[in-house]
């Protein structure tokens, strides 16, 4: 089983107007509400790769229901620890310049008695679990060092991947995961310089080894992603598609990973299935995860070199 972790989910509310005028009366032309969270994503990737998947993490009272009927309809199980308001709702507003104007919500304070509880559900259920998977943000007022709390929360016996950016995945590879996967910009923000070269890219993959990981599984957006071990490392690019969406593209990557990773697999299928569920996951419409037609459709197009 694959155990998706996320104590950061989301509303993601987009607005469109004719013209947003501050100060006055706006009237909408369309509405949409979209289910945000990567562990939420990672786990209907998971369900729809024919996976035995369960999710926890942190919910909200007032409106986490939307949260449990998305996943009853994947036919995904979950238990969550519920904290009182509401999930955080973020705004998106695009007027008919297609200028966008975003307002992102803060979200609740969480206790230190929750943030217990949630390492308990997360010691629990990874007794249970062969790949345990922690990925997201963090509410507000939870210190980047919790990532390390997680990570020591799993059980010994199942293997972790920490999709988190900053120093929330310094902690997290500090204790030790089985992979890891930055995109550029993140791997950039975590070294704290840019990447200019192959060996730039690698020299920064190594230091996240060197730091705790076991292997690295690198975005690279349009041109597929990168793997490394710090022996071996491959490349596989991806095929030229129509982009619906990058949104969740790199949740896809993650959960495709994880099947490989709980199959045993080699870091040639780990990338190559990943870089599939990703391109698959943006030539999606209206949806955060990928139809699994696609994802066959796109693997059976894809090359890994070695670098």
């Amino acid at each position: 089983m694959i155990l998706t972790v996320g104590i950061s989910p989301c509303l993601d509310v987009t607005v469109e107007v004719d013209a947003l005028n501050v100060g006055k009366t706006n009237v909408v032309k369309r509405k949409a509400v979209s289910l945000g969270g990567k562990a939420l994503n990672v786990a209907i990737g998971v369900k729809r790769l024919g996976g035995d998947v369960y999710t926890t993490g942190l919910m909200y009272d007032e409106n986490g229901f939307m949260f449990e009927n998305a996943l009853k309809k994947e036919g995904i199980p979950f238990t969550f620890v519920w904290n009182q308001g509401r999930v955080r709702e973020n705004y998106k507003f695009i007027d008919r310049r297609s200028m966008l104007t975003e307002v992102n919500d803060v979200g609740e304070e969480i206790s230190e008695e929750k943030q217990r509880d949630i390492l308990d559900m997360v010691r629990m259920l990874s007794a249970h679990s062969d790949v345990t998977v922690l990925s997201g943000g963090l509410p507000r007022g939870i210190a980047p060092a919790y990532y390390a709390d997680l990570v020591k929360s799993v059980h010994a016996n199942t293997l972790k991947i920490v999709d988190a950016s900053g120093q929330r995945m310094f902690s997290a590879v500090g204790e030790g995961v089985d992979l890891v996967k930055p995109n550029m910009e993140e791997l950039e923000d975590a070294i704290g310089r840019n990447i200019a070269s192959k060996e730039d890219m690698l020299a920064g993959c190594y230091e996240l080894l060197d730091r705790g990981a076991k292997r690295v599984l690198l975005s690279l957006g349009k041109q597929g992603a990168v793997i490394t071990d710090g022996t071996h490392n491959y490349h596989c690019k991806s095929i030229n598609v129509a982009v619906n969406s990058t949104v969740g593209a790199g949740d896809g990557m993650v959960a495709a990973a994880a099947i490989q990773l709980e199959q045993n697999a080699s870091l040639k299928e780990i990338l190559r299935a990943g870089v599939a569920a990703g391109t698959a996951t943006v030539m999606t419409v209206g949806q955060t995860s990928f139809e699994r037609e696609k994802y066959d459709e796109v693997y059976s197009t894809l090359h890994v070199t070695e670098i």
